[in-house]
């Protein structure tokens, strides 16, 4: 089940110094994390913005016994151990820049689901339960999973009314799977599990739900995500650091307007005045933005004879085809499927857009119409 790839990659992790970041950069330059571990830390040192004091604590045989026992838990608890560098992780969430190098995995993540991040306070009003339970009337026709952080309020009504309207649901955690935080969600963690959901977490089973992890969980929440769903948050909520993740990998925000005597609605005016999220004004609007609605039936109500064929050049017809085979392919990843450079891509995905054939989504992802 797990590969040596796996133990030292844990190991690596673990080494100090050694964050997302210098990770991805050492393995993307010797190849691996076993050949990482194995090299010398002169060898090590010449990587591009990695000196000798970030490699100093690689080779420590204490974090490979680690490693070591750590797969033994996952093995023992069934978990599934997700490496950024062998293209393992969400789509979407291996594209930015800090995505985490090791991204352990509970139950299901289905790909080819548009995945939804819908965020908030703990302290959710009647306001805020009315907007989720309306939101997952309005959308469960829809193919999609549903993100959020598993904790109480806003969360927990999230991956609830999802349970409820059978769509699959994520919870990202803050902490390793040795434990749940909070407890009062244990049962919900189990439900999530069977009704074909998943729970993700960069943290090993030495980590606790200390309270930086929360802020650090919040990019995965964002990152995994074309579009984030702010619903209720006060002034420098937890809510506001996704916000602002989502803004940083070029996400959709949408926050849901509130009173400005309301607290817990502070926090998302102030996003929507800061323009760093798009108001939420109906829920019909909101499911169109997120790109809910099926763009071909938009098309035959403006255009009755849209039906007829168009015939594509030959560039036209390759990335078409392969647009069509891969739903929501990113720009890098249909480059290296048809082995041709991004920036020539880009003018010919340009006119399959005009020609109705193909339309774009936020972080460079494209589906065939």
């Amino acid at each position: 089940m797990y590969s040596e790839e796996h133990l030292y990659s844990i190991a690596l992790r673990e080494c100090n110094f050694i964050g997302d970041i210098n990770f991805f950069k050492l393995v993307r330059s010797f190849g691996s994390a076993k050949n990482v571990w194995k090299s010398t830390k002169k060898a090590l040192s010449k990587t591009d913005g990695i000196g000798t004091r970030t490699v100093s604590d690689i080779g420590n045989s204490e974090h490979l016994k680690f490693a070591e026992k750590e797969l033994l838990f996952c093995e023992k608890n069934s978990i599934k151990i997700n490496l950024r560098h062998q293209n393992e992780l969400p789509f979407l969430l291996k594209e930015c820049d800090d995505a985490p190098a090791i991204l352990y995995q509970k139950g299901n993540f289905d790909p080819n689901l548009k995945a939804v991040s819908l965020v908030g306070t703990r302290n959710i009003t009647a306001y805020g339960k009315k907007f989720i339970e309306d939101f997952f009337d309005e959308a469960k026709s829809h193919a999609f999973i549903s993100v959020s952080g598993l904790a109480l309020g806003v969360d927990k009504e999230v991956h609830e009314h999802s349970l409820q309207h059978l769509i699959p649901t994520i919870g990202v955690l803050a902490h390793g799977f040795h434990t749940l935080y909070p407890s009062k969600n244990r049962k919900l963690s189990e439900k999530i599990i069977e009704e074909n959901g998943g729970l993700l977490t960069e943290f090993n089973s030495s980590r606790k739900p200390d309270r930086e992890n929360f802020i650090q969980r919040n990019r995965i929440v964002a990152g995994i995500s074309p579009s984030t769903i702010v619903i209720e948050t006060a002034f420098g909520g937890g809510s506001i650091s996704t916000a602002t993740f989502a803004n940083n990998y070029n996400r959709d925000v949408f926050a849901l307007p509130g009173k400005i005597t309301d607290k817990y609605s502070q926090g998302c005016n102030h996003l929507i005045f800061q323009n760093k999220a798009t108001a939420i004004s109906t829920i019909k609007d909101l499911l169109n933005l997120v790109g809910f609605n099926d763009p071909k039936d938009k098309m035959e109500e403006l255009f009755p004879y849209s039906e007829t064929s168009i015939q594509l050049s030959e560039n036209q017809e390759l990335i078409y085809q392969n647009i069509a085979a891969n739903p929501h392919v990113s720009l890098d990843d249909l480059a290296d499927i048809i082995s041709v450079a991004s920036h020539k891509i880009l003018p010919v995905i340009l006119e399959l857009e005009l020609l109705g054939k193909v339309k774009s989504f936020s972080g460079r992802q494209f589906v065939a119409i």
